[in-house]
Order: C-alpha cells, then sequence, then structure tokens
C-alpha cells in the first residue's frame, strides 16, 4: 500500500512538472548570412530595384530587357507600342508546337506531307514542294534556325489543320498570356497584306519566357549556327548572328520586313540568370543586333541570381509539453533564390524564429516557426516551418505506464 501510495505521489509531482514546465514560449532566433550555392532554385523572387535613370544605347522604335524567371523588366523604351514583329512572330508557333510535342499530341518524328499553302509562301523559305515529306523536327528546325515561312506554315497546318484555325490557336495563347496589345494575322510575320499584324516589345517579352522557362529542348534548335536538310542538299544558317559570338546565348528569333524594320528577340544565360532582349524596328541588321547586345550586357553587368542557404542543423527537434512524445521533427523549407541589383550593398540575412516547445495535441504539417530572409532590413522573403509528424496529448494512463516502466 505505501509504495502505491508513493508511485501515485510520485507521478502525480511529474504531472505537474509537465504541466508548468516551459510553459513561457520563449521565441529563439538564429542570424545567418547567406551564402552561395552551386544550386539554384527553379523559384525566383525578385528584389532588384530597378534605376529610372539609366540610359542604354539602343537604336529601335521600342526594346525592353526582361529577367525571365521573375519576368521584372529591367529597362524599357516604347515596351507597349504596336509595331509589327516581322518572324519574331513565329516565337508563337515554336511555343504552341513546343507544348504539343510535350504533351504527346505530336511527336518529332511525325512525318507531314507538305500542301499547296505551305509550299506557296514566300519571303525566307527552304523551298518545300507540294507533296514533299518532312518531319516535325526537320520543320522545326528550318523554323527555329532559318526562318523558314513555308516550314513554320505546314507545322500550323499539322496542328490545327489549316492556318486560319492554328492563328487562331496564336492568338488564344496570346490572350492566356496577358499580351493583350497583340493581334497575329498569320503563322510567319509576313505583313505585306496585313494592316493589322501588330505586336509589341513587352508582349513578344512574355511569349519568349513562356517558351524559355517551359520548353528547354527547344534550345537544341534556337543555339545551332549551322546545319542542313534534305541530305545535305539545303543549308541551313541561324539568322541571329549572336549565336556566333555572344557568351551565352539561348536564341530566339529575327525578323525583317520593309514594315517592321529590322528586330530579334535575342535570350541569354550567365550564372543561373537568362535574359530576354526584344528589339524592334531597327534601321538596319547590326543596329539591332548591337541593341540586343547592349541590352543584354547592361543585364548581365548589374543583376544577379542568388541562393539563400543555411544550415539546416541549426534547426532542432522542437519540444513538446504535454505529448507522448518529447520532441516533434520539423521540415525545413527551400529557400528561393533572389533576383538583386548588383549595385545593393545590402548583406542577405536569414532569421529563423521558433519557441522553446510547443503544446500537445499537435497537428502533423503545424506552422510552428518562421524562416525569414532579409535584404538589409526589408523582409524579401518568409517561409513556415512545419512539423513533420503529429504528436498527441499524454493521458493519465499514458503517463501512469511511463512511469512503472521506470522502476
Amino acid at each position: 500500500m505505501k509504495r502505491t501510495v508513493t508511485i501515485f505521489i510520485t507521478l502525480c509531482f511529474l504531472l505537474n512538472f509537465t504541466l508548468t514546465a516551459f510553459a513561457t514560449n520563449i521565441s529563439v532566433a538564429e542570424e545567418i548570412a547567406y551564402t552561395q550555392s552551386p544550386e539554384i532554385s527553379d523559384d525566383i523572387i525578385d528584389v532588384a530595384a530597378v534605376s529610372a535613370d539609366v540610359q542604354i544605347e539602343t537604336y529601335a522604335k521600342a526594346v525592353v530587357l526582361m529577367e525571365k524567371s521573375t519576368g521584372k523588366v529591367l529597362y524599357a523604351e516604347n515596351e507597349n507600342e504596336q509595331l509589327y514583329p516581322a518572324s519574331v512572330t513565329k516565337i508563337m508557333t515554336i511555343l504552341l508546337v513546343c507544348e504539343a510535342i510535350d504533351s504527346g499530341r505530336i511527336k518529332l518524328s511525325d512525318e507531314i506531307t507538305c500542301t499547296a499553302t505551305a509550299a506557296s509562301k514566300g519571303g525566307s523559305q527552304i523551298w518545300l514542294e507540294q507533296g514533299e515529306i518532312m518531319t516535325v523536327e526537320e520543320l522545326l528546325k528550318a523554323t527555329c534556325i532559318y526562318s523558314a515561312n513555308d516550314a513554320c506554315t505546314l507545322l500550323g497546318e499539322y496542328l490545327s489543320g489549316s492556318e486560319e484555325a492554328f492563328v487562331t490557336e496564336m492568338n488564344k495563347k496570346a490572350e492566356q498570356l496577358g499580351m493583350t496589345n497583340t493581334h497575329f494575322d498569320n503563322c510567319s510575320g509576313l505583313d505585306d497584306t496585313t494592316e493589322t499584324h501588330l505586336t509589341t516589345a513587352y508582349d513578344i517579352a512574355l511569349m519568349a519566357r513562356e517558351l524559355m522557362a517551359n520548353h528547354d529542348f527547344i534550345k537544341q534548335y534556337t543555339t545551332v549556327w549551322m546545319d542542313s536538310l534534305r541530305d545535305g542538299e539545303t543549308q541551313l544558317v541561324n539568322t541571329n548572328k549572336l549565336i556566333r559570338y555572344y557568351d551565352g546565348i539561348t536564341g530566339l528569333k529575327t525578323g525583317t520586313t520593309e514594315k517592321a524594320g529590322c528586330c530579334i528577340c535575342a535570350t541569354a544565360e550567365r550564372d543561373s540568370m537568362e535574359l530576354i532582349a526584344v528589339v524592334l524596328g531597327s534601321d538596319n541588321s547590326n543596329d539591332r543586333f548591337t541593341s540586343a547586345q547592349n541590352l543584354l550586357n547592361w543585364g548581365f553587368a548589374n543583376y544577379k541570381i542568388v541562393q539563400p542557404v543555411f544550415d539546416s542543423s541549426l534547426v532542432w527537434d522542437l519540444k513538446v509539453t504535454h505529448g507522448k512524445e518529447e520532441n516533434v521533427a520539423l521540415v525545413i523549407p527551400s529557400l528561393s533564390a533572389l533576383l538583386v541589383n548588383k549595385n545593393n550593398n545590402n548583406e542577405i540575412n536569414i532569421r529563423i524564429d521558433l519557441p522553446e516547445s510547443v503544446e500537445a495535441p499537435v497537428d502533423e504539417g503545424a506552422q510552428v516557426g518562421k524562416v525569414k530572409v532579409y535584404l538589409g532590413e526589408e523582409v524579401v522573403s518568409e517561409y513556415d516551418i512545419t512539423t513533420a509528424s503529429a504528436v498527441e496529448k499524454i493521458n493519465f494512463f499514458t503517463a501512469f505506464y511511463k512511469l512503472l516502466t521506470c522502476f
């Protein structure tokens, strides 16, 4: 009887201690300076300030420089002015073809028989003949490298049944992407018979971003300088001369007509940052390439992407009061990379906010703390720290059983 009373008194004491210990939720914080990680996350947060006083030397009616991952416009002149895009139009054609390939609707190996409509297209072409058979890959290559109007038209017909139906799909996609100042009349960019085939530098950047962000395989065509078709009989030379010499170039598309002037959408990547430079309405080919190069050079010189990282061992298992388990493991979030201005001298720091303990019951996935990323004094991103499992509240019988096992 005395032993039972002693155990009971001890149990009550332990339970009372459990109820009072750690009753105060003390906030714990660790501050860690960021380090540059070789692995850049897919999600990138824009924290870069853009100066309104910058003037880049360009020779065009309209230009835009955009960072691909965030969609941030780093520089722009007349970016919303409606202009003729010439063959830069083909970015939308290529985008829809890539979507069809990735979704399984068509395959690169599919063979297509050339129609009279496609064979009749003028301008830049690979001289397709009615009844000639080519694969999707060959036509895509001709469109990306040589800007072939006949190949481009045949791809559109294959996807939608006719060029007219395909153009309807192009305009639908433009609307989905927020290209509010764009209207396509054809899939090639030929503008000698139209007054309404118009877009803007900003809208072109939007569709280029969609293509390059989601269809990386297209770079195996957009970065090729020279290739051939028909067993070497038809030579393809890329209309984008930046492919030959610009460091990090990834594409994308040129265009030239009398109405449009000389145009280009150039994309390039360095140190995990990809930029999109759009130039519309240059007087000559050299001016468009110089303008695109100047935009890209300025972007790479003034912006960078950094990956904040911290030692996850600094975040310990969290104590649980009144729980069947004494501790609960935590799920540490992955941090997004940051687009920052190189001229911003503020330090990037990481602050971890966690209590000393939590009260049972605890649900799995419960938010118990925060990881905050600071640029200087400003919080630029924050993430939840959550529990990896559930912990039930301890009851009298569980506590009694644990006490008995101690003897």
